[in-house]
């Protein structure tokens, strides 16, 4: 299966909170969208790896997505080393897809800079021919994405362009509250964390309002990007 957009998440939740409205639009306008987790989420402090399953499933079907996987890499320990680029870079070649979505340069969590570097430069080793992977015990042909570019996640990075999203927010926060044993849940008795509060699923709406007023729009999401982003013409911006 090809896909338009690929996006990827250091844990299941990453890929909703940070562009989930922008998965949705995109997949109204018809391009087919996968997500691959590069772990299951298995040290979080609430819920377990299993239940983490079950959940990244079922928002899955909200977004609309046409694929998910999970690479089962170690939670908080993996590293940006051959094996693990390898792995993703069959997934690329897997999923042959245009652009690719990845985890906040710079964040909170340490999986995800780490995922971020690491989808980046599998990108970049997934178009050279000598880089050889077999799916399936099939050679895979090479593939490097036309453009990669990074979600906002916990810290408040300038983002280098931004989407409106504008009626897209709402199925973004269904897929974000799938995930029931890690947002706020006032009747929960597990350990709170900086995610569990009800501050943090506002701040969810109000950045992406603020980030929309700054366009003129109701809601937008921000990204950042390695390369510049061209446009075709001034007239383009309006």
């Amino acid at each position: 299966m090809k896909l338009d957009i690929l996006a990827f998440g250091a844990h299941p939740d990453d890929v909703e909170l940070g562009c989930g409205a922008t998965i949705a639009k995109e997949i109204s306008l018809g391009k087919k969208v996968g997500i691959i987790d590069l772990t299951r989420g298995e040290l979080g402090t609430r819920g377990s790896a299993d239940l983490r399953d079950k959940e990244a499933a079922n928002a899955a079907g909200i977004l609309g997505v046409s694929v998910r996987e999970n690479l089962g890499f170690a939670d908080g320990f993996f590293t940006n080393d051959k094996e693990h680029q390898l792995e993703i870079i069959k997934m690329i070649r897997k999923y042959q897809p245009e652009i690719v979505l990845c985890n906040a340069i710079d964040d909170r969590h340490i999986d995800h800079p780490k995922g971020s570097s690491l989808v980046s430069d599998a990108c970049f080793l997934s178009g050279l021919i000598k880089v050889e992977t077999q799916l399936k015990g099939v050679l895979q042909e090479k593939w490097r994405p036309k453009l990669v570019y990074h979600y906002l996640q916990w810290k408040s990075i300038e983002p280098h362009f931004v989407v409106d999203v504008t009626g897209f927010m709402d199925v973004k926060t269904k897929s974000i509250l799938a995930y029931s044993s890690q947002f706020y849940n006032p009747r929960s008795n597990e350990p709170e964390t900086p995610i569990t509060s009800k501050n943090f699923i506002d701040s969810i709406h109000y950045r992406a309002k603020d980030l929309g007023r700054l366009i003129g729009v109701d809601y937008a999401e921000g990204f950042t990007t390695e390369r510049y982003a061209a446009v075709e013409n001034l007239s383009k911006l309006i």
